[in-house]
């Protein structure tokens, strides 16, 4: 099945349009449904080789709920980036830890950025597009059901800037099979809205397999590329510098 990219619906509608807010209420559900903060924490785990990074920069993070559950999942594996933990292991950092919600538009709540404080992060939400990406080195960068919104073109050039900013990119995005339209449907048994369901219907046709996204990134000896199915409906990309 060919990738097809096309407007999302919750990509139009002003951030607090009702419709809009339960969307984003919608997919909170989803990612949980799909598992991918465990799929994310578990790959920044086996990448990182168990220690805990100075800084994570989310792209598209929206209302900085995904980052939080990862940030807490890797707090729960017994390495979180404050310190005072007696779990903690020589040379793993010990002071808090930074993530960088980068979104265009601004919908961190101050419970959520609190949220973040009692799990040993600090968290700063960047109103900034990605192709207009403040030039600031990133140790670490993620996106969740992101990278699916770009024609392959455009992509090339986020995952090139990326490349000259991280150390270590991890993706989890749609996986992408034939009976996507049956599968936003089905959305409405947890819940989720029309609004939900139409995006999430051309979200897995936009999504990818197999090496897709490793033949956009840019050629070079320096990376080490792993990309593959995670979970039922998650496709997994990352990227690691080797050098």
């Amino acid at each position: 099945m060919k990738r097809i990219v096309k407007p999302e619906l919750l990509d139009e509608l002003p951030p607090h349009d009702p419709r809009a807010v339960r969307s984003r209420r919608d997919l909170r559900r989803v990612n949980a449904w799909m598992r991918n903060h465990v799929i994310m924490a578990g790959a920044l785990k086996r990448n990182l080789n168990g220690l805990v990074p100075e800084q994570i920069t989310e792209l598209g993070a929206g209302d900085g709920s995904f980052l939080l559950r990862v940030a807490q999942r890797l707090a729960a594996f017994g390495v979180p980036p404050s310190g005072g933990s007696d779990r903690l292991k020589p040379g793993f950092q010990t002071e808090p830890g930074r993530t960088i919600l980068l979104d265009r538009q601004n919908i961190v709540s101050a419970e959520t950025l609190a949220a973040f404080e009692k799990s040993g992060w600090h968290a700063e939400a960047v109103v900034a597009d990605v192709f207009d990406w403040p030039p600031a080195p990133a140790q670490v960068v993620i996106a969740n059901l992101f990278l699916h919104h770009f024609e392959d073109a455009r992509l090339a050039g986020l995952l090139r800037t990326i490349s000259g900013r991280a150390k270590l990119f991890i993706a989890v995005e749609p996986h992408r099979f034939r009976y996507s339209m049956l599968c936003g449907q089905l959305l409405w048994l947890i819940g989720c809205s029309a609004v939900t369901r139409h995006d999430a219907a051309l979200s897995v046709r936009a999504g990818f397999i197999r090496q897709e996204i490793s033949a956009l990134w840019p050629e070079g000896k320096d990376w080490h590329l792993t990309e593959r199915r995670a979970g039922l409906f998650s496709h997994l990309f990352v990227a690691r510098r080797i050098s």
